[in-house]
């Protein structure tokens, strides 16, 4: 069952590109671009990845973000998670980027694109993994910076195919930002959000009604609204799940407490994803196996969730049928 997961094609569909930098490539970057580190080695870099809460991630992972100062450091950075995709059989990604973290700190919006789209171009050419990238606002910023990014953003519209809402979700809910959110899709960005994690079922419900999301980004939480969670199976509406994160944050206290199995039981539309797998210690592959080794997810749940994560990916039909396709020979082949 393990190399079955290992070698099953999938996609990924909530991965933040900062949280992939690894501690070894941060220190590589930190030197390079004479930037201080609070820390003394890799060791005491993981030993701090001990997270009480989604905020006390997010205070570390800001300020691990000021190694990145240059398109080489965001070519690097995207390269390497490209490279995990290449091992782990992800063969479509559509990836998060937080430019706003890199702004505040005097980072031209340009210079992350261009690193981060040169890899991921790269990952296309080279490996045949297609991918797409996400802008994400960061909420407790607030709409009137968002706006501010989103205009910034529609000089890169060939480069982009998406805005989202991350960071801090409690005290922050979805509807504060339904003037970027309309302005983005007015621009013929595609949207989605975080919500449902730390946040109540109301959050979910706000990001479609007033955001328009085409994907919940987390969405856990839906199973304590049943009417919400009718909806989202009636409607089709994709969850992008990540269980180690959620494990890792306290969202869940152990794994054998997810409810993702049920979830998918219940005829939601949730797919498995890493989130920010350098910090929550996995990627796709190893999220896949946490399920089946202490959740018990048997091989057909396992396709069904690398089935879903294709049907609700942003390719093209034609795109999401070959990506398909490609599962169900696997599966043919391995039975």
């Amino acid at each position: 069952m393990i190399e079955f997961l290992k070698q099953m094609p999938k996609a990924e569909l909530h991965l933040h590109i900062e949280g992939s930098l690894e501690p070894e490539l941060m220190f590589r970057l930190a030197k390079r671009n004479h930037i201080p580190l609070p820390f003394d080695s890799e060791e005491q870099i993981r030993e701090a990845y001990r997270f009480s809460d989604l905020q006390s991630f997010l205070n570390i992972y800001y300020q691990s973000a000021c190694v990145l100062q240059t398109e080489e450091d965001f070519y690097d950075m995207t390269r390497a998670y490209i490279e995990h995709c290449r091992l782990q059989n992800i063969i479509h990604t559509e990836i998060f980027f937080d430019p706003q973290t890199h702004m505040d700190r005097g980072i031209d919006f340009g210079t992350v694109v261009r690193g981060i789209h040169q890899a991921l171009d790269e990952g296309r050419h080279k490996y045949n993994i297609s991918s797409h990238l996400i802008l994400c606002f960061l909420r407790h910023l607030g709409p009137g910076l968002a706006m501010k990014t989103l205009d910034q953003a529609l000089t890169y519209k060939d480069k982009i195919i998406g805005v989202g809402l991350d960071s801090s979700e409690l005290g922050f809910p979805p509807d504060q930002f339904k003037e970027v959110f309309k302005k983005a899709m007015d621009n013929g960005f595609l949207t989605v959000a975080h919500a449902g994690e730390e946040g109540p079922p109301e959050y979910i419900r706000q990001a479609l009604d007033v955001l328009k999301v085409k994907r919940i980004d987390h969405g856990v939480r839906c199973i304590e609204d049943p009417k919400l969670m009718h909806r989202l199976v009636e409607e089709e509406i994709p969850l992008t799940v990540c269980p180690l994160s959620n494990v890792k944050l306290k969202v869940f206290h152990q794994m054998r407490d997810h409810n993702i199995l049920s979830l998918l039981e219940k005829g939601l539309k949730v797919t498995v994803n890493s989130d920010d797998p350098a910090y929550f210690g996995g990627y796709l592959n190893e999220n896949l196996m946490a399920l089946h080794e202490e959740l018990g997810m048997n091989r057909d749940q396992a396709v069904r969730l690398a089935k879903n994560s294709f049907n609700a990916c942003f390719l093209e039909p034609e795109e999401k049928r070959t990506a398909v396709l490609s599962l169900e020979t696997y599966v043919k082949k391995s039975e």
